[in-house]
């Protein structure tokens, strides 16, 4: 069977049903992204499903879409709060610790295969980012903490290490197409693309928080169609100026992320689901690509690679990158063991495939082998080995309430009442208007008998009741004098 437009939809429907369902019934802590590639797998040619998919430029498509939502929902979800103490720590591990995870784990692949160096780099590059979806799922779905500022430390890194994955992969890419151009020539093109994919990046975070607070759109559904262009046009204008794309989606979320802005909470959640959705079709469109009859011939080889990956590369990269920096070694060592690969190194993969290279169906299998293999293996053992490690925190294992989870990052300490009368300053006007004093929050507004859950374009009418949270006395007392409660 293959996909036709008749088809897809009944097939693609099918598979994420399957998928969602058989992460929910999941009693063996396996990963979820791991079951939707099963699925995948099963539903291929190679599987009962008998379904022919080949088409590497639909799977890049793909994938970029999916990797450009989840960086998005990953970015606008990262508080500057929770990053500040690991920025700079972050930034190293997802440069230099990427390059120097592709720079040894390509010289080992050249030694121990045919491949020759840079076929070696371009595949230790394409392997050499963590992945986004795989950390960002399992640190959030296990219930238990972590000492100190790991877990913010490894969804930064994982959130903000594919762009210099994705530079050195085309690099390479380059270099062996082009065997006359020597590594050095290239410098320019890593300043190019990481300049003005940041610069772009800051500009549109900026830009995007500004239009959506002072745009009045009629219908609040457009609001989330309009963010979600937003997201791709980032990414694909800064890639048309040549700029790194995926650089400046991310760094425009965290922005944005960061700042209050119209819809804010439903948009955050709305992406949430988007970015699930687009990891579910992603690992099923990796596992209807894959032919697991060409996997077999690889299993030494690859599990080879993965373990050097696992235990020596990666480690290597962490130790060095972080030798200058307050984490402990038993910290290291775990931060050393959630270098999930995942479905990004496959994307990354498809790239080589497009351009045609001589080995790029072998790079391919190998890198789908060796990230498999790594999320099964390092993606089932993370609570166990923070156990060993001493790292674990307990926490509360009680399930959240919707009003938990829209006050999580927003933890205030008094609570008070104050009803509107006209004189205020926020009498008829939205939300988003206000300037609100750090450390306030306006929880919930009680009009009549109703009561209602605020948003930046909810209008505060004469008479509504607000449920105020505020941090401190300082900051209720700000509240009271920019709206002419008190002078």
């Amino acid at each position: 069977m293959g996909f036709s437009f008749d088809n897809i939809l009944l097939i693609g429907s099918l598979l994420v049903i399957i998928s969602v369902l058989a992460s929910k019934s999941n009693k063996f802590g396996i990963p979820s992204m791991l079951l939707f590639l099963v699925v995948g797998m099963l539903a291929g040619s190679d599987g009962i499903g008998g379904i022919f998919f080949f088409d590497t430029h639909i799977a890049k498509l793909i994938g970029i879409i999916a990797l450009i939502l989840i960086l998005f929902s990953g970015g606008i979800d990262t508080r500057y709060s929770d990053i500040k103490p690991i920025l700079w720590r972050g930034i190293t591990l997802s440069t230099l610790g990427v390059f120097l995870t592709s720079t040894i784990v390509g010289v080992f692949v050249s030694l121990v295969t045919d491949l020759s160096i840079y076929e070696g780099l371009l595949l230790g590059s394409i392997i050499s980012s963590t992945d986004a979806a795989s950390v960002f799922t399992i640190l959030r779905s296990k219930n238990s903490g972590l000492k100190g500022n790991i877990r913010p430390l490894l969804e930064f890194e994982s959130g903000s290490n594919d762009p210099m994955a994705y530079f050195l992969t085309i690099l390479y890419i380059f270099l062996i197409q082009h065997q006359g151009v020597s590594f050095m020539e290239t410098i320019p093109l890593f300043f190019k693309q990481f300049i003005l994919g940041g610069a772009f990046g800051i500009f549109m975070g900026y830009a995007i928080h500004r239009i959506f607070n002072k745009i009045k759109l009629d219908f609040d559904g457009l609001y989330s169609v309009l963010l979600l262009a937003f997201a791709l046009f980032t990414f694909s204008f800064s890639d048309f100026i040549g700029g790194n794309g995926f650089l400046s989606v991310y760094i425009a979320a965290c922005i944005l992320g960061n700042k209050d802005f119209v819809h804010k909470r439903s948009l955050t959640k709305h992406f949430d689901g988007q970015a699930w959705l687009m990891q579910i079709i992603m690992f099923l469109t990796l596992g209807l690509l894959v032919f697991p009859k060409q996997l077999m011939p690889l299993t030494g080889i690859g599990i080879l690679i993965a373990v050097f990956i696992i235990f020596i590369a990666r480690p290597i990269a962490v130790f060095l990158s972080l030798s200058f920096s307050d984490f402990n070694i038993r910290s290291k060592l775990f931060i050393s063991w959630v270098g999930l690969r995942g479905a990004v190194p496959v994307i990354l993969a498809l790239y080589a495939l497009d351009a045609d290279l001589p080995n790029s169906m072998l790079i391919f299998n190998l890198v789908f082998f060796i990230s498999a293999l790594s999320v099964l293996i390092q993606g089932t053992t993370i609570p166990f080995v923070s156990r060993v490690l001493h790292l674990t925190v307990p926490v509360s294992i009680r399930k959240k309430s919707t009003l938990d989870i829209e006050l999580a990052n927003k933890v205030k300490s008094i609570l008070v009442e104050l009803e509107v009368n006209a004189s205020f300053k926020c009498a008829n006007k939205s939300i988003i208007d206000i300037t609100l004093p750090k450390g306030i929050l306006i929880s919930m507004i009680s009009r009549g008998e109703s009561y209602l859950q605020p948003e930046g374009s909810t209008v505060i009418l004469v008479g509504d009741k607000l449920s105020i949270l505020a941090d401190s006395i300082d900051a209720l007392q700000g509240f009271y004098k920019s709206i002419g409660v008190v002078k």
